[in-house]
């Protein structure tokens, strides 16, 4: 999502960054013990990065004694879907708290934090003109656009992970395990075991008398297809990284985009066509092999085992082509649209 900047405050703010550094007698240690209690302060390490700040930063001659880490936020953008950056942001945060809980006395990389309403100068020494923007900025760094190195996005597709793996192959240090949270809390887990110790005498007598969901054949059979569903289509994946269905289109608003040409990005229909499409098949696969051997009629048998093979081929022609479109491989690229 493309960024504009106000030229009065950029020009303003560029010249307080460039021309009127705050404190020439601030040393590399002074800025170190400052960031380490500014770190200290904030719940997952990370540090807002104001203007003030950063002068404090370009003050001190390089090599600076450290790296540091630039998340690039902007308020304004949290409301577009199509960008995720809260979610991002989110994953920058969980990247920070899990680096400095694996390395607690490593202060040789920060984690920041710039909000662009307010760094719009910041912002523009990065040469910032899109968001979701995140930077790793080395000691020797002095021109920031042009020694900094900039994430790619998929850098960060497999979120906090693989911004890790980026982070250990560029600075040689090691993040070590991200720690998510929990899925559910231990209050959680206490009321989930006192109400199955509540209700365990009631279902042992159920499944005793054989009088459960679970005696229920067309149960598990529905079960089955759902799971297969489940697993081939990628729903856990979009529910862990919280994938939109669709997005909205860059060039007509007024437009849905189900599927993403590229391989840098999944929507949510995408993995629901592909599932629907893998099911189609399985399910024929199933009917074939378990009901229609016990038709009798040979023509009835002829004649499904015909219309499933068509079908079959279809769905599988339609993944095999799909595939291809996303990855780029020289099929005709085509977008749904509604």
């Amino acid at each position: 999502m493309a960024i504009s900047y106000n030229t009065t405050s950029f020009l303003f703010f560029t010249f307080l960054l460039l021309l009127v550094p705050e404190n020439h007698s601030l040393t590399s240690d002074d800025l170190v013990s400052e960031l380490i209690i500014l770190r200290s302060k904030s719940p997952n390490g990370v540090i807002h990065l104001s203007n003030k700040l950063f002068r404090r930063i370009l003050s001190i001659p390089v090599p600076r004694p450290f790296s540091f880490v630039v998340f690039f936020d902007s308020q304004k953008l949290h409301s577009e879907p199509e960008i995720s950056l809260p979610t991002i942001k989110n994953e920058f945060l969980l990247l920070s708290s899990s680096f400095h809980t694996d390395n607690p006395h490593n202060n040789k990389l920060f984690f920041f934090d710039m909000e662009f309403q307010e760094s719009q100068a910041s912002f523009a020494l990065f040469r910032v003109r899109s968001l979701p923007y995140i930077c790793l900025v080395p000691p020797l760094a002095t021109d920031f656009k042009r020694d900094s190195i900039r994430m790619k996005s998929s850098d960060f597709s497999g979120h906090a992970e693989s911004m890790a793996e980026f982070i250990e192959a560029k600075t040689k240090l090691t993040v070590g395990p991200i720690h998510r949270p929990a899925f559910i809390s231990k209050k959680q887990k206490m009321i989930i075991i006192a109400l199955g110790l509540i209700l365990t005498p009631f279902l042992v007598k159920k499944i005793v008398a054989g009088n459960t969901l679970l005696h229920n054949k067309h149960i598990w059979m529905a079960g089955s297809v759902f799971i297969y569903f489940f697993s081939v289509s990628g729903t856990m994946y979009n529910i862990i990284n919280k994938i939109p269905i669709a997005m909205v289109d860059r060039d007509d608003p007024k437009k849905l985009v189900f599927f993403y040409e590229g391989n840098g990005m999944q929507l949510g229909a995408e993995g629901f066509t592909v599932g629907f499409l893998y099911t189609i098949f399985g399910l024929l696969l199933a009917f074939i092999t378990h009901v229609l051997v016990h038709v009798k009629n040979r023509n009835i048998q002829r004649l499904v085992m015909l219309l499933a093979i068509f079908v079959s081929f279809w769905a599988v022609k339609k993944v095999i082509y799909l595939y291809n479109w996303k990855t780029g491989s020289g099929l005709p690229a085509y977008i749904y649209h509604m």
